[in-house]
């Protein structure tokens, strides 16, 4: 059986720093080839080191189909990739990325309302750059940060059309995302990306909108509780045979490791889609953040995956 490409062989072209802890990657084929398409807002995933994957969106328009540009802020505090990137990668360094996946489907009649918190400006900037290259001015951009701005030269057109608006919340108030998102009618659409704090307050503001009206990236979430009235489940790769009993408290994902199963992990919190997998026995509990009601009938997102059954078969 021919196994489906997962990665892609990329050179690191370029890196600049356009503000103290926040790198600008510039990744080409390294045989010049061009690069798999992409949606706008979608992302790809890092592999910088052996179970070292991690997941950043995609920042050049779509149509620069040559390249691929990421925004990537150090997190001291993170899981160590930020800090793998910034205090390892250089220019020639050969770094292998997942085929891009996701994306935003913004409106093409109605307003399109983005409120980006810090660095979560980076799902934004491919999907803005995307609208003015087909002519599009149905969009404005809400973009607060503690601190300056870290890669405004990216949308600087946008900025200079007047449809972007900054703030710097050592000195300006903390965004109001009521006052932000009342002012356009029922049909419009809201994009939210930024540090969980933001998001939080943000859903709060437009609880009252219609699901297909939000759309809303993290980058990070808690972990799931464990269920108290979950029972232990055996998983089972059906392309290799191998299996394992996943009890309530262990990690799926430590697991599936241990199997060698070829599935890629980057976030482990449900939320970037790294590791879907479609599934053959089931049925699985579904946890992510990822996928739509019709997709969960064939694919689970397994690193926040349970079982109501006995066994989980999947197709991997």
């Amino acid at each position: 059986m021919v196994k489906p490409i997962r990665t892609v062989a990329t050179i690191i072209k370029e890196i600049s720093e356009p503000l103290p802890g926040v790198k600008v990657l510039v990744l080409e084929d390294e045989d010049r080839w061009e690069l798999p398409p992409f949606k706008p807002g979608a992302h790809i995933d890092l592999h910088l080191d052996k179970k070292l994957i991690r997941t950043y969106s995609l920042c050049n328009a779509p149509f620069e189909n040559n390249r691929y540009v990421l925004g990537i802020k150090r997190e001291d505090n993170g899981r160590g990739g930020s800090r793998f990137i910034h205090e390892c990668l250089k220019p020639g360094t050969r770094v292998d990325v997942s085929l891009p996946r996701g994306g935003m489907d913004f409106d093409l009649e109605n307003m399109n309302i983005f409120v980006a918190g810090g660095i979560g400006i980076t799902p934004f900037i491919s999907v803005i750059r995307e609208m003015e290259n087909r002519g599009l001015t149905n969009y404005v951009l809400h973009w607060s940060s503690n601190g300056p701005a870290s890669i405004q030269h990216m949308i600087e057109p946008a900025i200079r059309s007047g449809h972007v608006h900054i703030s710097d919340t050592r000195y300006d108030p903390f965004p109001d995302y009521k006052a932000i998102t009342a002012g356009y009618g029922s049909g419009a659409k809201v994009f939210c990306c930024g540090p969980e704090p933001m998001l939080k307050a943000f859903e709060a503001a437009v609880g009252s909108w219609p699901a297909d009206r939000v759309h809303v990236e993290r980058f990070a979430v808690a972990r799931p509780a464990v269920d108290p009235e979950a029972k232990p489940f055996t998983v089972v790769l059906s392309q290799s045979g191998r299996q394992a009993v996943v009890e309530p408290n262990d990690s799926i994902v430590e697991i599936l490791e241990e199997l060698d199963a070829n599935i890629s992990f980057s976030c482990e919190g449900g939320i970037c889609g790294a590791c879907r997998t479609p599934w053959i026995e089931g049925p699985p509990v579904h946890r992510d953040r990822v996928l739509s009601p019709a997709e969960r009938e064939r694919d689970v997102i397994v690193c926040v995956a349970g079982c109501a059954g006995q066994r989980l078969v999947l197709d991997a």
